[in-house]
């Protein structure tokens, strides 16, 4: 009995690990960020306008209070009408602080007055359909995020979030490797893409994938970037090797906007 609980508490650590990606080789490597990608859909005016004061007047500047320095709010540049969106972007130094962020907020008496009217919202008057979430761990090749260093207007710069699914995790695997051992993120940090991060999604709505996000000045500059990346001799040639074959099988590209109080 006591060599089964040890063999299930065995096992239990070795899930705990690979779930948190903090296996034991990795213990001692650079600490990695972990990300919130939180994404508000609705379908009114009405509901835009209460997230967006909630967000501006009460939940940034009390995750600033908390010591988060950074906080990207993001629109699409074509929004459906049938279900409309704002992205949330929040970077976290540890799990913990992911985990406890909540507890923190409600803790702070100004975060709960500024954000009454959403906070106290009436269920039949919701200031959104549903919240989705997506919890993301940033890639060794760049273990923290980075406020793009852009010189154009910010109403037209151009975020450009892509995800990564892949057929099974191995595929998934593989392509993470791609970005990181293959140096992907270093192709993309030469040609000057200006990421706000890289990560693998450890839990979201679509697995296995892995979401990455590059911005430039416009949409032209945008264009000029990715036909330098599609023609570069590198890519071309880690794009050819056989070891990297097949491990995306479905991607998407969503457009965004940094609203005006956005920090990135």
């Amino acid at each position: 009995m006591k060599s089964l609980y040890k063999t299930r508490y065995s096992l239990f650590t070795i899930i705990l690990f690979f779930v948190l990606g903090m296996s034991a080789s990795s213990a001692f490597a650079a600490k990695k960020y972990y990300y919130q990608l939180k994404i508000y859909h609705y379908k009114t005016q009405a509901q835009e306008g209460r997230i967006e004061r909630y967000l501006e007047q009460a939940y940034i500047p009390a995750l600033h209070r908390t010591g988060i320095k950074n906080v990207g709010v993001f629109k699409p540049v074509k929004q459906d009408t049938a279900d409309m969106r704002i992205y949330v972007f929040t970077p976290f130094k540890s799990v913990d602080k992911l985990i406890n962020i909540d507890k923190e907020l409600y803790a702070d008496t100004k975060y709960l007055t500024d954000g009454e009217d959403y906070i106290n919202a009436d269920y039949k008057e919701a200031p959104y359909n549903r919240i989705e979430t997506l919890v993301l761990q940033a890639f060794p090749g760049m273990p923290a995020p980075a406020v793009p260093n852009l010189t154009g207007n910010k109403a037209d710069r151009v975020y450009e979030l892509r995800s990564y699914e892949s057929a099974t995790e191995k595929y998934n695997f593989n392509k993470v490797r791609m970005f990181n051992d293959g140096d992907e993120v270093g192709l993309f940090k030469r040609l000057g893409f200006n990421a706000v991060f890289y990560s693998e999604v450890i839990a979201g709505t679509h697995m296995p994938n892995l979401m990455y996000m590059t911005t430039f000045n416009n949409k032209q500059d945008r264009d000029k970037h990715w036909e330098a990346f599609n023609n570069d001799p590198y890519w071309k040639s880690l794009s050819a090797k056989a070891e990297y074959k097949n491990n995306v099988s479905h991607a998407d590209i969503t457009f965004l906007y940094p609203t005006a109080y956005s920090d990135f």
